[in-house]
């Protein structure tokens, strides 16, 4: 573990392993142990950078609204601080949408761009409420009503009856967040844009991974992400839902690999 002043707050990260530097972003309500099972397999053969975005993790929260742009400019300025000047980046769920306001911004510092549980349109109306409504609860009653409630939709029926190791460890994430990061994480992806237009664009080899059950980024979302990219390529996991990297691990980084591998 180590920590770099970024942006007037204390960013904790993981940097391991040597070569090709890829950066592993992860998504609301988790921190960069997400990411646990990819960084010891990813390391082998990749610098391995992963950090707490602001508000999660050991990471410190910053009052207001955390907004992609603002958290695409923290590891921006992290690759800096790393002396990175192009990494693959790889985002879940809202690391996603942090990957793809990255981009946006700065297309040069990305060689790759994995996308995995994550769409590019914006919020409707409905979802920003209910975003504010949760800001609200994660601020006054705290993460564990907000944990219990998500986690039927982060996970596949079959890993809630039968892998209770694998909800103890997405449950646990979510109870380590802490409340005013989540809130600002909420305002956040409530306000980021719709990201639909840049998706012709985007020249760089991408890799979309979602899982088939994926009850909240559905299978939809990223068949229409793909048929956008033309660099893009989409795998789907069988029997994993919206962290499809911890349901399905082995594959996940099977499929991670083979697509660095190639770009």
């Amino acid at each position: 573990m180590a920590s770099a002043k970024i942006n007037n707050f204390n960013l904790v990260y993981t940097d391991t392993g040597i070569g090709r530097p890829i950066v592993l972003i992860h998504g609301y309500p988790f921190n960069r142990s997400l990411w646990t099972e990819q960084v010891m397999v990813l390391s082998t053969s990749f610098r391995v950078i992963a950090p707490d975005l602001r508000g999660f993790g050991d990471s410190d929260a910053v009052p207001g609204t955390a907004t992609m742009d603002v958290m695409a400019q923290d590891i921006v300025l992290l690759m800096n601080h790393l002396g990175i000047a192009r990494a693959t980046i790889c985002g879940l769920s809202m690391g996603g949408y942090v990957a793809l306001a990255l981009y946006k911004q700065l297309p040069s510092h990305v060689r790759a761009l994995v996308l995995a549980d994550t769409r590019a349109q914006a919020d409707t109306e409905e979802a920003k409420q209910t975003r504010a409504q949760q800001a609200e609860k994660a601020l006054s009653e705290g993460m564990a009503g907000i944990a219990d409630a998500m986690l039927p939709k982060l996970l596949t029926p079959e890993t809630v009856s039968k892998r209770p190791e694998i909800v103890k460890f997405v449950r646990d994430m979510m109870l380590q967040t802490k409340p005013e990061g989540a809130a600002a994480a909420l305002r956040g992806m409530a306000e980021r844009e719709n990201q639909t237009e840049l998706l012709p664009k985007i020249t760089a080899p991408t890799l979309i991974v979602v899982g088939s059950e994926d009850a909240i980024t559905p299978v939809a979302d990223s068949e229409n992400m793909h048929h956008a990219i033309d660099s893009s390529r989409l795998v789907v996991l069988d029997h994993a839902g919206h962290v499809s990297n911890v349901e399905r691990a082995q594959q996940f980084n099977d499929e991670v690999l083979h697509f660095l591998s190639r770009s």
